[in-house]
């Protein structure tokens, strides 16, 4: 560790940098804040924290605190130019986020040049001198720099894994041969390498050439792609200027019909106008006759009232003005009316051809998708004849033993009602919590578990004991885990496949398509599945072997045994 005093103290083991943020873990070393936290993000769905520097190991993610001595002394350093990464020592390179580090090296860690497979370990140019230089490690084997070295371990046994059984499809340790792999079909390491590096070549050219056809399907695509983009943009364009024509020949409608009621409007008031004042006049002389025929009648000189009766007497000619009565049949309402129909002609109008438009656009699909299932099958067919060396399908349960794998209930994905015992072979439904932590890859509403084995391109078979109604199947790593949504159940998807079993009997799901399924109960189950050949089948083991149901289809990912829990399930151990 570097002390206290030293440059490197300050500088952070993961970016080898000047520390920024700096925040300080319970064993003591300090990190930048986006650092370690981006390397405990990794780790979360394991629920194990590991300090990587001294390798403690916490069970629970350190709460993250800011070290404000550490803060004021980076920034110092910053400002007064002193350049804490120099660099390393000659002969090495520090080791960043994506190198495999010294295991000797203490404190800031050098990059490995060498891993060493039967030390298990990773070493600098410095101390992989004892390698080259003492006969005790000339028969070791040096390899590029690995990491994860712990996967070359038999994680049963802690010994080297130098063998490979054809048989189950995984690598052994010399131990396993005589214990769980007994009897089985094992060859070395290197020979089975060699005999697959031969298939290298035939999948490379197949990757090859999918790639060539995915190149030329992605131009077509882009093509078509900008083929639409031009023709939408077209029809945008072009739609625009005829919705402004219509706007404007409706604007043009408008502008008539308002000028056509105001030109009626100023005639009648023009009208209606001069006949008021003629009425007016009309009433001033009348009003002036009146006053004249008052002041006659009541004159005293008789003379003068002889001499003016005729004049005043004389009646006035009613037929000089017209008497205007305005006429009930008309009124503007009927343009209202006129005008209130062209809108809701229009507007329905417009809906009919609006549907026409979504019809024509909508029903007729953009792109056309080819399954290509059928052109897996057709090559797994080609490879199935010209592979006629591969031995034929199981009969009897002794041959179906001899692909017995050995298979462990992951904890990461079980639901917390579950409790996992006997070496996490066995389930129990339980009613209380268990203490799993949040991850991506738990149940969080349904009773279901599935195993660590990822099982791909050989034979596997396995047997189970089972109480209450379950379900046994596989899955894709890809099924859905969290929500109520029915998805998440095994064979409720196009990504699981499963077997009801209950009291009252069996149904064979599969995308949520229920195959009725008629055979014995028996409270053991054995499944078998042959990857490659797309097989998955279910049997009930009682005195003999009786097939309930099998699914055959073409498997493109690995596959997760999984059960969905009535009350437990418990994997048989059959070597």
């Amino acid at each position: 560790m570097a002390e206290r005093g030293s440059p490197d103290y300050f500088s952070c083991p993961l970016c080898v940098s000047l520390l920024r943020d700096p925040v300080a873990i319970p064993c003591g070393h300090s990190f930048c804040m986006d650092c370690i936290s981006g390397y405990w993000n990794e780790a979360d769905y394991t629920g194990i924290y590991i300090c990587p520097q001294c390798k403690i190991t916490f069970t629970q993610r350190p709460v993250l605190r800011p070290n404000a001595t550490l803060t004021l002394v980076a920034e110092k350093i910053k400002k007064s130019g002193l350049n804490l990464n120099a660099g390393p020592a000659p002969g090495g390179s520090y080791a960043g986020p994506a190198d495999v580090p010294c295991d000797f090296c203490s404190g800031k860690k050098l990059k490995a040049l060498k891993s060493c497979l039967n030390c298990l370990a990773s070493y600098c140019e410095k101390h992989l001198k004892p390698h080259y230089e003492s006969a005790t490690f000339k028969r070791h084997k040096l390899v590029d720099e690995l990491g994860n070295l712990d996967r070359k371990i038999c994680p049963q046994h802690q010994k080297s894994l130098e063998l490979f059984c054809r048989t189950d499809q995984m690598c052994i340790c010399a131990i396993c041969t005589v214990s769980e792999h007994r009897g089985h079909d094992i060859v070395s390491a290197e020979a089975e390498r060699s005999e697959k590096q031969k298939l290298l070549g035939i999948s490379t050219a197949e990757i090859r050439q999918k790639c060539q056809e995915r190149v030329k399907e992605l131009e077509e695509l882009r093509t078509a792609v900008d083929s639409l983009k031009n023709s939408a943009q077209r029809a945008m364009v072009e739609s625009q200027k005829m919705f402004e024509d219509m706007i404007r020949s409706i604007e043009r409608m408008r502008s008539e019909v308002t000028k056509m009621i105001g030109i009626n409007e100023k005639a009648a008031f023009s009208q209606a106008e001069a006949l008021v004042e003629r009425l007016e006049q009309e009433i001033d002389e009348l009003k002036k006759k009146e006053a004249g025929l008052k002041q006659l009648y009541s004159t005293e000189d008789h003379i003068h009232f002889l001499q003016n009766f005729n004049y005043l007497c004389t009646p006035t000619d009613d037929g000089f003005i017209p008497r205007v009565t305005l006429n009930p049949d008309f009124s503007f309402g009927s343009v209202r009316k006129a005008v209130a129909e062209i809108k809701d002609r229009l507007e329905e109008f417009g809906r009919e051809e609006l549907q026409k438009i979504s019809k024509s656009v909508n029903d007729v699909p953009v792109y056309t998708t080819e399954n290509r299932t059928l052109e897996r099958r057709s090559r797994a067919k080609e490879m199935t004849v010209v592979d006629s060396a591969l031995p034929p399908e199981p009969k009897a349960r002794a041959d179906f033993v001899k692909y017995f794998c050995q298979l462990r209930l992951d904890a990461n994905t079980a639901y917390k009602e579950l409790h996992l015992s006997d070496g996490s072979r066995k389930v129990t439904r339980t009613r209380d919590l268990q203490p799993y932590g949040e991850g991506p890859e738990r149940f969080d509403s349904f009773a279901q578990v599935l195993c660590r084995e990822a099982l791909s391109g050989g034979r596997f078979y396995w047997e189970i004991e089972w109480s209450g109604e379950f379900s046994i199947g596989v899955a894709y790593k890809s099924i859905s885990r969290k929500g109520k949504s029915s998805l998440c159940l095994l064979g409720y998807n196009d990504r699981s496949w499963s077997l009801l079993c209950s009291d009252s009997g069996y149904s064979a799901w599969h995308n949520r398509v229920d195959n009725a399924v008629s055979g014995p109960h028996s409270p053991r189950i054995g499944v078998y599945l042959d990857h490659a050949a797309g097989v998955l089948a279910f049997y009930s083991i009682g005195s003999s072997m009786t097939l309930l149901y099998r699914f055959q289809t073409s498997f493109l990912e690995p596959l997760y045994p999984g059960f969905g829990v009535g009350t437990s399930v418990k994997i048989c151990q059959l070597k």
